[in-house]
């Protein structure tokens, strides 16, 4: 089970990744938490981390390198060297891990000017789509806010979006979109109110 939680920027996705992969822990599972966010920088201690594990974009020798084998003219391309990743396959030292539950980092934007964070979307969407898992185990994908990763393909790897809605215009406005680009891949969308008491719903 693949699950892209997505949503406007502030409505709470992070939190919501770090409180739904606690509970699919409780409940047994096998956790991944897949921090695709080139932005945020706080996945990490709101899962009772220190530190950010690695990220896969410096395994896959970086920027430069992802960029080369993109511009190859094939979609099919790819820094990825492996058809089907499972969890165990990943290198310790690119996963961090806290109370059961595991976090990879797919990479930030560290420094002014260092170019576009479109080599992140493809390294996500490559990942997604060859992570591979058994029964009990989830993984749960923190997406950056907006749906420029709906136009980069990344939800073609998971199994449905989870949707973090606010009560504002521009958050329903924004969800029931991604609903629309969710739907044309294929995918199943449900939404989580957040910052909404229970006697207004």
């Amino acid at each position: 089970m693949k699950i892209a939680v997505c949503g406007k920027g502030g409505s709470g996705k992070s939190t919501i990744v770090s409180l739904l992969a606690k509970g699919l822990r409780e409940r047994g599972f096998e956790v991944l938490v897949v921090d695709s966010d080139e932005s945020n920088p706080g996945l990490h201690r709101m899962l009772g981390l220190k530190d950010r594990p690695r990220p896969l974009l410096e395994l896959v020798g970086g920027k430069r390198n992802v960029f080369k084998a993109y511009s190859q003219g094939s979609k099919h391309r790819s820094v990825l060297t492996r058809d089907e990743i499972r969890i165990s396959d990943l290198p310790p030292e690119y996963v961090e891990e806290a109370e059961g539950v595991k976090l990879v980092c797919i990479g930030k934007i560290l420094q002014s000017l260092e170019g576009c964070a479109c080599p992140m979307g493809a390294l996500s969407r490559e990942f997604l789509k060859r992570l591979r898992l058994s029964d009990g185990e989830a993984a749960v994908i923190d997406m950056e806010a907006g749906v420029e990763h709906f136009g980069r393909g990344v939800e073609e790897g998971v199994d449905f979006v989870l949707m973090v809605v606010e009560p504002s215009f521009d958050s329903i406005e924004l969800a029931e979109k991604m609903k629309e680009l969710a739907s044309g891949m294929g995918k199943k969308a449900w939404a989580i109110l957040n910052k909404t008491p229970s006697d207004e719903i």
